[in-house]
């Protein structure tokens, strides 16, 4: 695995360069593929999206070639202020003109294990039909890109310190009845895929993270040396970049 960091002035500072990042790999895949599959976190992560909405990129991506699909979504309905899905449509999705049938929500209507059972089963209709790829080299669906957050703990996805869902090593999509944060019922990728991602963005601005990045970048343990944190698992089979700003890097 590649990997890079990037550390920047302000949030501002990141959202420019992460938006001419996403645009580059959209002409990239655009180009060589035809097809642009991108993984969407929650949290902070659409907000610093909020580039890609304004001119250059909103006029010059080709958005028709994007297939979107969710990291992690909470056991809610789709229009609650807890659901992925309602962040990402109304800070991102509502202002680019991705086809709508190239938008993959995972099952609001359906409980936690059923929404997951749901959604392996799309990913695998999508890998039949080539809109997903599968890595030659674990098996798993392969994304072209994955945008991930993380949260001062360390957790990514819906993936947390400590817990056995950390060691899935065979589900694809996976569900949560005890997260520590609530909601307290979630769906969620498992390592396996997200880490047979092409490329895979860790986008962490403010403070609140910079202790969990300075044991990440750091190569050190979690609290009262505890095992690795969650994030220190990401390891995408082409290139992972870090995207910091100041205050995130503050404890480098």
């Amino acid at each position: 695995m590649a990997m890079e960091k990037r550390i920047f002035d302000s949030e501002e500072d990141l959202a420019v360069s992460l938006a001419k990042y996403i645009a580059d790999l959209s002409a990239h895949f655009a180009k060589n593929r035809g097809l642009f599959t991108v993984v969407l976190s929650g949290g902070c992560l659409i907000e610093c999206l909020r580039k890609l909405v304004e001119p250059p990129y909103v006029d010059s991506i080709d958005w028709s070639i994007w297939h979107i699909f969710w990291l992690d979504e909470r056991v809610v309905p789709k229009t609650h202020v807890d659901s992925n899905y309602k962040l990402a449509y109304d800070g991102f999705l509502s202002k680019v003109p991705i086809p709508p049938d190239n938008v993959y929500a995972i099952d609001d209507t359906l409980s936690a294990e059923g929404a997951a059972e749901e959604y392996e089963a799309r990913l695998k209709q999508l890998v039949s039909s080539k809109v997903i790829d599968i890595s030659s080299k674990s098996g798993f669906p392969k994304f072209d890109l994955n945008l991930l957050g993380m949260g001062p703990d360390g957790h990514v996805a819906s993936l947390f310190p400590a817990h056995p869902l950390l060691e899935e090593n065979e589900k694809w999509v996976t569900f949560i009845k005890d997260s520590p944060k609530p909601p307290p019922e979630r769906i969620t990728l498992t390592f396996p895929v997200i880490n047979s991602s092409d490329y895979i963005a860790l986008v962490v601005p403010g403070a609140a993270q910079a202790d969990a990045v300075g044991v990440a970048l750091g190569g050190g343990s979690g609290q009262n040396g505890e095992a690795l944190l969650p994030v220190q698992r990401v390891a995408a089979e082409g290139v992972l970049t870090w995207f910091l700003d100041k205050e995130a890097a503050s404890k480098l």
